[in-house]
């Protein structure tokens, strides 16, 4: 990958904020919506969420995950054009009072500070 390909992607990863996450369900891909934060490097992603959620359950279950961010359409003729990153990774968990917890809640606050009310609930991790 080119200099000038590698800054088109740290761009979009920085200023994009929701990603499709990819999980298995069932054997089968299954696609959800997730707010997310990353390591200074990219070399990991963080998404906050709910032991609930189906694909909390999914990546409990086998930790193969996906994401994929891509810039917002805007109208083009050629959408194919559009800035796009797909990111193969597995899942772990990070809970509350594990190491590293408590700065990326600090990470994620500023990025998202109306999800405030989501770190008192205790069914939510990283």
């Amino acid at each position: 990958m080119d200099a000038q390909s590698e800054k088109v992607l740290a761009q979009l990863i920085r200023n994009t904020r929701i990603a499709s996450l990819g999980t298995l369900r069932d054997e089968a891909p299954q696609v959800s919506m997730a707010a997310y934060i990353y390591a200074d490097d990219f070399s990991a992603f963080y998404i906050f969420v709910s032991r609930l959620a189906q694909h909390t359950v999914d990546m409990q279950k086998d930790n193969r995950v996906s994401l994929m961010i891509c810039e917002t359409d805007d109208g083009r003729s050629d959408p194919q054009t559009l800035a796009r990153v797909s990111i193969r990774g597995k899942a772990e968990m990070i809970q509350v009072g594990e190491p590293g917890f408590t700065p990326l809640k600090a990470q994620y606050l500023v990025r998202f500070p109306e999800a405030e009310q989501l770190f008192n609930m205790v069914d939510f991790s990283f």
